[in-house]
């Protein structure tokens, strides 16, 4: 009965929690990237400190150089935008010239009942002129939640003794153990954060160049595209790709390229999985890929696209606060990627013994 009673808590707890994480995502979500920002900033902050400036100077000064960089990035991805809008007339086109060639040619293949005009407008009556109202509001809401985060940065790297202090206070038995955890989660948070911005700038080179040496018109567009998306694992390079995929396909007359640009940015997904993350990211998230794959969907479902991103380093700090909580350790074992893996050699002799002893 009582194991019962701890099971309902823990699942009223679950429920609880995640409406209040998907209810209250307007306040949490840019309040969590603050969070994540001001370690990315902290070394940036700590350095300008270190030269004598009061702590507000650096902090403002850390944030104005990287909206700086950032804003210098955005003018010029958005003037590529903006000139890709202009050409989508000539690109609708060649896209309606190029279709019209294939439908021709599948309409003698599978007949023309297949390509009713009346079950093309069925299908194209999905997308609806409501979407992009709804589109345009979370567009507005995402820029009022982006607005709030640089505040929230300079509140929390200006106040974060008052906080390490505050830490200390409410676990005057356990200090030791919070203030380890506290500083383990930070690396943790810290060395996810600037390293995936090493690994999306070394992507967005990579992406850039063939862009460029193939001749595609916006190859920075393109690029920033595929570095950014490349941040939500597993669902963001199938996205990036098509999309980049169908405007070659679009933009040039032979199949060489679409199939050339396919390769290459496959060539270069794995490359960054493989050799390129691991080296500049290393283990810090030690979490084994199916609960990643699960944070992401939960991520997903509770925060959009910035919860995809946030989750995974946030379920590697979930993790090393189930390891150091008493009673709870099997859980974070759980999420560790330290998967026992059985000899087979072994296996092989009790299987030949256990078949000798039925003889």
């Amino acid at each position: 009965m009582e194991r019962l009673k701890r099971t309902a808590l823990f699942l009223i707890v679950l429920v609880f929690g995640a409406l209040v994480l998907r209810e209250g995502s307007f306040i949490l979500v840019p309040l969590v990237w603050g969070v994540f920002f001001s370690f990315a900033l902290s070394p940036i902050a700590d350095w300008l400190d270190s030269r004598g400036l009061p702590r507000s100077i650096s902090i403002i000064m850390s944030i104005l150089l990287v909206t700086l960089i950032a804003g210098g990035i955005v003018y010029v991805l958005l003037n590529q935008m903006i000139g890709l809008v202009k050409d989508i007339p000539e690109i609708g086109e060649n896209f309606n010239r190029k279709i019209g060639a294939y439908v021709e040619q599948l309409e003698g293949l599978l007949g023309r009942e297949v390509f009713d005009p009346q079950n093309q407008e069925e299908l194209w009556s999905v997308v609806k002129i409501e979407n992009l109202n709804e589109t345009l509001f979370a567009t507005g809401k995402s820029l009022t939640l982006a607005g709030i985060i640089p505040l929230y940065i300079f509140l929390l790297m200006y106040y974060r003794d008052f906080f390490v202090t505050f830490l200390i206070k409410y676990s005057e038995k356990s200090k030791e153990r919070i203030l380890t955890w506290a500083k383990d989660s930070g690396k943790v948070i810290q060395s996810y954060l600037t390293g995936m911005i090493l690994v999306t700038l070394i992507v967005a080179v990579l992406s850039g160049l063939f862009f460029f040496l193939i001749g595609v018109k916006y190859f920075l567009l393109f690029a920033a595209f595929i570095a950014i998306l490349n941040l939500i694992p597993y669902v963001g390079v199938f996205v990036s790709s098509f999309f980049a995929i169908l405007y070659v396909f679009l933009t040039t007359d032979s199949m060489l390229y679409p199939l050339m640009t396919f390769g290459v940015l496959w060539g270069i997904q794995l490359l960054e999985n493989n050799i390129i993350t691991p080296w500049v990211v290393g283990s810090h998230v030690k979490v084994n890929a199916l609960a990643v794959i699960l944070a992401i969907l939960l991520g997903g479902w509770l925060w959009g696209i910035s919860g995809m991103v946030l989750f995974i380093p946030l379920i590697g700090v979930l993790k090393i606060t189930l390891e150091r909580s008493s009673g709870l350790e099997a859980f974070g074992f759980l999420l560790s990627d330290a998967v026992p893996v059985q000899d087979n050699s072994t296996g092989k002799r009790a299987w030949f013994s256990w078949f000798r002893k039925d003889k």
